[in-house]
């Protein structure tokens, strides 16, 4: 069976890229990562490309004159090498709503909260300024409003009593290096159906065990 092609785009230092390179690097994983972007030329990420052997473009938003020819730039390199699935991961732009309208049900993105709460940034000082005990990450189908869409997988961690956003957002980020293989494997198996504003995931079966936090 021939594999997915993704499209991964990032902007910093492309943690969940490397999660997605040690997926695919894997004989029975089902997708395969045809070409990393980034507009920033210095990304870190770049690097795990470049060590994986994956085709990388930087394409800096800042030479385009509005955000549809920069979309169109990118649409561009993703066509020419043949990707299917378009995977954000730490990409620090907004996408318009012409190349969504175009890649409907064909972008996904990883957000370092349990979505609908807590969209947009600064998520991790938004959980625990509201006291919630859990946390966690979601990758969910992409629709033109930010931090919106069909929500694929979450993972749950809980909030420690003396968390900052920075060891809070450690232990979000474990849960997101497991979670956003799993959803790309959802939907190179063909497993995923949108029915409206939900994603409905074929032969899925919630954990037995509930998260609780505090334990006791």
């Amino acid at each position: 069976m021939a594999r997915l092609k993704l499209g991964v785009l990032i902007s910093g230092r492309g943690s969940n890229l490397r999660s997605l390179i040690a997926a695919c690097a894997k004989p029975d994983y089902p997708a395969e990562i045809a070409l990393v972007v980034s507009n920033v030329a210095d990304a870190g990420g770049l690097a795990f490309a470049e060590q994986a052997g994956i085709p990388s473009v930087t394409i800096p938003h800042k030479g385009y004159a509005n955000r549809a020819a920069f979309d169109a730039a990118i649409e561009a390199e993703l066509s020419k090498a043949g990707v299917e699935l378009i995977c954000l991961a730490g990409f620090m732009r907004i996408l318009g709503p012409e190349i969504l309208t175009r890649w409907r049900d064909r972008v996904i993105n990883i957000h370092p909260s349990l979505l609908p709460s807590f969209r947009g940034l600064h998520v991790h000082e938004q959980a625990l300024a509201a006291g919630v005990k859990i946390s966690g990450c979601t990758v969910h189908i992409v629709r033109p409003a930010v931090d919106d869409g069909p929500i694929l997988v979450q993972g749950a961690v809980p909030v420690a009593a003396d968390d900052t956003p920075a060891t809070l957002a450690a232990r979000v980020l474990e849960a997101e290096h497991r979670i956003y293989p799993l959803a790309v494997r959802l939907i190179a198996e063909k497993r995923v159906r949108i029915d409206g504003d939900r994603a409905l995931i074929d032969g899925a079966a919630p954990s037995a065990a509930p998260l609780l936090s505090p334990a006791g």
